[in-house]
């Protein structure tokens, strides 16, 4: 009976302890599952008992092997316990392979709802890590995949449903968005896929236990003690750190070696080698800590969200530059060249003997061009229109002169004769030299080399350009040209010739110019150069078109210009400005090139200006033209502006004009004007505008702008009412166009003496005497104009028969000398009659006197 109570006890208590573990805390747990242990070992002491007196077993031993199989069983399951980043990930998973399957099947529906789906996942991740790679990759896939059914779309017959049409036409605009912000990582994955997803494995590796930091320990009265308030730096085992110049190499060592490697931290280098060149001792030291502190701070860069380096850490560079040519300056028996040995020994110092040299690796020539780069790349990312443009731009002065303390360095060096120092080092800095002055005028590049000078050592002096030499710019151009035409090839040398015929358009010297860039012949070879030269070449092409415009040579102007301006791409060629075409396929790295490649704002050429000049140019030339052949059916149509044409065409169409707003406007209206005979309209239209006011002499340019527009008005009113009159008087001319009789003489005589016009002029009466040839009718001059447009079509044909037999078009001939194709005669014959026709034909504007209808008339 006691055995019964006892066993519904523990059946009770069993129960009671199992509801007292779903609410009981870890610890006693713990403590029930010992108690449980010795409760359990009690029962199978008792059993074992039982057995050996010989009781029965029966239904209870039964039941309590089957409980502890249940036991057992619960002690097998292992409870899998997930962090928040894997369940994220797990579900980023299934979606994307819900995209998979959506793919396979071409639904589009799908796919754009998961894909939003798993964008709103995505985001939640990239705010606490990284973008996983598994979501790169799919919007990769996907994106290649949308472009393929665009292209499957386009030329198979069988189309998508309209769930599905709605479903891609979303889906392209969504792509289009999301991927750009990701194009780096996709960009990554197309490179090399299977790399990029085994880095993702490496990265989930426990990555090594980081390096602790420093910390900042006090000490009583240490050396060394940084701010002078007894704090210094410690290592990770709370010993101090003392820097002192035994230990400079060896801390440089380790510096130099931990470069390139991930988690380095490279502000905390820095600051290292600031201490580092506190406490050096030797102008070795010194020099050594520099070389690498410099590169140091180049590297920040590189590692830095920005592109470009930071207004602090760029000056510092060109401190410490300066301070290392002054080391260099003051002690010269040591040299920093790039061919040099490293020194392995980091206890002991090298010394250099008497008359020797200690090498020292590095480049004094690298280091100017990287700071030159990074102060061109700091422009081109801040906006030109604030302070800070101008406060950057002013840090240009500094650069200079360290680049022609550079080049007095490089200048000695070249006097030691046992180094065989390469003439490239100073062919660069030359170069740099040059490119900060040749598109300045004249007062700004004297202020500058004024500077420059009171900056450098009275001791030192420059073979290339002495300091008392000539203070004209245009010599020290031409001094720095000729040194590079004569030591230079290639690239460098063409630049220079560039640069220099580019000063010389700045400053109106035309005819120099143009004659040097004619000679160069670089117009034929441009296009095997770099970019960057190719920019420097169309820069310099505008600029010798805009000294003609200044010099009155319009002709000369417009033609120079055409080649830029014609295109319709100026941004883009002068490297002012990224222009995206509608249809382009620009990747965005080159889009990104693209971008690293423009010129600063102070280095632009006015656009408004160029444009202002090219359409004018262009009204000056085209429309006595349009007057000519518009009078003179028989003459050949030609264009010279086809953007001013076509920008005229449009101007004509439109229905209603209002007063002119931009440079276009203006330019338009004027071109009317002057074609109707209203010059003094079209000066002040052309007059007032206001970009003239960018030129220097601008009061000068509007007066020589309205004796041109004075000029054509009189060339465009002979064109058109020439076929009216039978003498017209040189005074009559003169009041209309407010001109000198001389002048309209001389305007007369250039257009009869060109076969412009047929006449004649009478100096005796001071008139103009008109010659009457055959008046055409209007069947006529279509005839004329068919029979043209026929032959012309002929001879096309004839040319790609020639091309298509390569030679052998004699084949289809007859014997006899009749063609194959209906008998007409051979090519020659039909030539010469052509000939003939053509032959009789003056070029003068009134008179048709040739051809077979010509003749029939005249008979």
């Amino acid at each position: 009976m006691s055995r019964f109570f006892a066993g519904g006890d523990s059946s009770s208590e069993s129960s009671s302890s199992d509801e007292e573990e779903l609410y009981s805390d870890p610890e006693a747990e713990k403590e029930d599952e010992e108690s449980e242990e010795q409760s359990e070992e009690e029962d199978e002491d008792d059993e074992s008992t039982t057995d050996d007196e010989g009781g029965k077993a029966g239904v209870s031993k039964f039941l309590r092997d089957q409980e502890s199989s249940e036991e057992s069983e619960d002690e097998d399951k292992v409870t899998v316990v997930k962090s928040a980043k894997d369940k994220r990930l797990e579900e980023l998973e299934g979606v994307v392979k819900l995209i998979d399957n959506a793919r396979r099947i071409n639904d589009w529906s799908t796919i754009s709802t998961e894909f939003d789906k798993l964008n709103r996942q995505v985001i939640k991740m990239v705010a606490q890590e990284k973008v996983p790679k598994i979501y790169v990759k799919t919007i990769a896939e996907l994106e290649d995949f949308m472009n393929d059914t665009i292209a499957t779309q386009k030329v198979s017959t069988k189309k998508l449903n309209a769930t599905n049409a709605r479903g891609l036409n979303a889906m392209k605009q969504k792509i289009k968005r999301n991927n750009r912000d990701y194009a780096t990582e996709i960009e990554r994955y197309r490179t090399d896929k299977e790399e990029y997803m085994l880095s993702e494995e490496e990265e989930e590796a426990p990555p090594p236990e980081k390096p602790k930091k420093p910390k900042v320990v006090y000490s009583d009265g240490v050396e060394g003690a940084d701010d002078g308030e007894g704090w210094m730096t410690a290592d990770p085992r709370g010993k101090a750190m003392q820097y002192t110049a035994e230990s400079i190499l060896k801390n440089l060592r380790s510096i130099v070696e931990s470069r390139g490697k991930k988690n380095t931290d490279r502000a905390e280098q820095i600051r290292v080698m600031e201490r580092l060149l506190g406490v050096a001792a030797t102008p070795y030291q010194k020099i050594r800590v520099l070389l690498t502190l410099i590169s140091t701070r180049f590297d920040l860069t590189t590692s830095s969200s920005t592109n470009y380096m930071s207004q602090e850490q760029w000056k510092s560079a060109e401190h410490e530059y300066a301070t290392l040519l002054g080391l260099l300056e003051a002690h010269r028996n040591m040299i920093v060249v790039e061919n040099a040995e490293e020194w392995e020994d980091d206890e002991k110092p090298p010394q250099p003997t008497a008359g020797e040299h200690l090498k020292i690796p590095g480049s004094v020539v690298s280091i100017a061009e990287r700071l030159d780069d990074e102060l061109t790349r700091s422009l081109q990312h801040v906006d030109p229109h604030t302070a800070e443009y101008i406060e950057r731009l002013s840090d240009e002065q500094a650069l200079y002169n360290n680049i022609l303390r550079g080049i007095l360095y490089v200048e000695n060096l070249q006097t030691i004769e046992k180094l065989e120092t390469p003439q490239d080092a100073a062919n660069r800095m030359v170069m740099r030299r040059l490119e900060h002055v040749y598109f300045k005028p004249s007062q700004v590049v004297s202020i500058l080399e004024e500077t420059a000078w009171k900056a450098v050592p009275a001791e030192l002096d420059s073979k290339i350009t002495p300091r008392n030499g000539p203070k004209d710019t245009a010599a020290l151009v031409q001094v720095l040209s000729t040194y590079l035409f004569k030591y230079s090839v290639d690239i460098i040398r063409a630049r220079a010739y560039l640069c220099q015929v580019y000063y010389f358009a700045l400053h109106d010297q035309y005819y120099r110019a143009r004659d040097m860039l004619l000679m160069s012949h670089l117009q034929e070879t441009i296009t095997n150069f770099n970019i960057s030269t190719q920019i420097l070449f169309n820069r310099t092409l505008v600029q010798v078109g805009l000294c003609a415009f200044r010099a009155s040579l319009v002709y000369e102007a417009q033609n120079t210009l055409q080649e830029i301006c014609g295109s319709g791409r100026q941004k883009e060629l002068l490297a002012q400005g990224v222009q995206l075409q509608r249809y382009s396929q620009v990747t965005p790295e080159q889009e990104k090139l693209e971008r690293q490649r423009q010129l600063p704002f102070h280095m632009h050429i006015n656009l408004d200006l160029l444009e202002c000049v090219y359409l004018t140019c262009s009204m000056l030339l085209e429309v006595p033209l349009l007057a000519q052949t518009g009078s003179s059916p028989e003459i050949k149509k030609r264009v010279i502006s086809k953007t001013y044409r076509r920008l005229l065409e449009f101007h004509e169409r439109q229905i209603f004009t209002g007063p002119p707003e931009n440079t276009r406007d203006h330019v338009m209206q004027a071109s009317r004007a002057l074609a109707a005979g209203e010059w003094k309209r079209a000066a002040d239209l052309i007059c007032s505008i206001k970009v003239w006011e960018l030129m220097a002499n601008s009061e000068q340019i509007k007066k020589m702008l309205s004796e041109q527009i004075q000029e054509e008005g009189l060339r465009t009113y002979l064109f058109t009412y020439a076929p009216f009159y039978d003498t017209l008087s040189v005074n009559t001319l003169a009041s209309m166009f407010d001109l000198t009789e001389r002048k309209v003489a001389a305007v007369v005589s250039k257009m009869i003496s060109h076969e412009e016009l047929a006449a004649a002029l009478d100096q005796v009466n001071s008139a103009i005497i008109f010659r009457k040839g055959v008046e055409l009718s209007r069947l006529q001059s279509l005839a004329l104009t068919l029979s043209d447009k026929a032959s012309g079509l002929i001879e096309s044909n004839e040319r790609v028969l020639e091309q298509r037999t390569q030679g052998t078009a004699n084949a289809f001939e007859r014997q006899g000398g009749q063609g194959g194709r209906g008998g007409r005669g051979g090519r020659g014959g039909r030539g010469g009659q052509r000939g003939d026709r053509g032959g009789s034909r003056t070029r003068g504007g009134q008179q048709f006197g040739g051809g077979a209808l010509g003749g029939a008339i005249k008979v």
